[in-house]
């Protein structure tokens, strides 16, 4: 399909510098974009590319717009704009409502009309399939689970019993919802289950990405607010709460009984503790590890950033030694001190 520039315009609420009529093909970066292609310049790391691109127009910032020799959409927030062009060019796939003949649904389960269920669905008793939502192939669904609508589950995503997710949600292919919390206790030297008796509440507007995990809770709900992000491979540990709107990257893990506020932004491969809270509008950079609360809103990193092997080595047999040089900077001091009073 194509588009046009005064289109787009109006969709991003960008300020056109160019002619309304160009056709838009599709959206490309900025090295390699064509003439009938839009591009986008967010990161400054880019810059660099923009006297050279054979776009037809750039979406970028009023500060760039000087640099750029090709037609312009000038905005705010360009990374934005760039998003709204691309939803409306790739509109979300529409499905056929009705059960594929290879369903597995219980006769005691209540599916709308204008749902889709795909090949080798399982749906077990109790359950609930809202208006318009879509079961994409090779999902299990549990008994007493809640479906919302509009809510998309794409293929082979597991719901244990009692899960219950809310309206426009979108779980990726390999989402597990609602496996026991690992709540274990020594016993005579052998590890004995906890049951877990929670289950795990999702709201409306939820994205969870491939092979990501929420655990039931032990006792309370698993709850997850409206509008909240994960990434892939995450997993959330039984009993957590996570507030609207907040975002987690890919292969973060969340212990049990952790309180992560709104708004929040946790990076990639950052691991946070069990039975703590992080308020809300809180930032936490990559690769960090979180164990105590945090009850101040701001940007938090932990972690060693990647050196010579030679630096680390070193670095590390010093820091083994912080506490010992620690202890006789302060006798050092006192010592000082003692002689200063004298």
């Amino acid at each position: 399909m194509e588009y046009t520039l005064g289109e787009i315009a109006e969709i991003t609420g960008a300020e056109l510098d160019g002619d309304p009529d160009s056709k838009i093909r599709r959206v490309s970066p900025l090295q390699t974009a064509e003439a009938d292609e839009i591009s986008f310049l967010a990161n400054k790391r880019h810059v660099q590319y923009l006297k050279d691109t054979k776009a037809c127009a750039v979406i970028l910032s009023a500060e760039n717009k000087a640099r750029c020799h090709v037609q312009t959409l000038v905005c705010d927030d360009p990374y934005l704009a760039f998003a709204r062009t691309l939803r409306h060019m790739h509109p979300a796939s529409t499905f056929t409502p009705g059960i594929h003949n290879s369903a597995v649904v219980s006769e005691e389960s209540t599916i709308s009309t204008s749902a889709h269920v795909g090949a080798n669905v399982v749906i077990g008793a109790g359950s609930k399939i809202a208006d318009h939502a879509s079961i994409g192939p090779g999902c299990v669904i549990g008994k007493n689970v809640v479906v919302g609508e509009n809510t998309t589950l794409v293929a082979n995503v597991t719901l244990y019993d009692g899960t219950r997710i809310g309206s426009k949600g979108l779980l990726h292919p390999g989402v597990v919802i609602g496996a026991d919390g690992f709540g274990i206790v020594k016993d005579r030297g052998e590890w004995l289950k906890i049951p877990q008796i929670g289950t795990v509440l999702i709201a409306n507007d939820v994205e969870i990405g491939a092979n990501s995990t929420v655990d039931r809770g032990a006792l309370a709900d698993t709850v997850i607010e409206n509008g909240v992000k994960l990434d892939n491979q995450v997993q959330i540990g039984h009993g957590v709460k996570i507030g609207e709107h907040t975002a987690i990257a890919g292969c973060v893990g969340v212990a049990g009984s952790t309180v992560i506020g709104k708004r929040c932004m946790i990076g990639g491969h950052s691991a946070i503790s069990g039975h703590i809270e992080l308020v809300d509008d809180v930032i936490i950079t990559g690769m960090s590890g979180v164990s105590n609360s945090i009850k101040k809103a701001g940007i938090y990193s932990s972690g060693i950033p990647v050196t010579e092997n030679a630096k680390w080595r070193k670095n590390i047999a010093r820091f083994r030694n912080l506490d010992e040089i620690t202890r006789k900077l302060l006798q050092l001091e006192q010592r000082i001190d003692e002689s200063s009073s004298d």
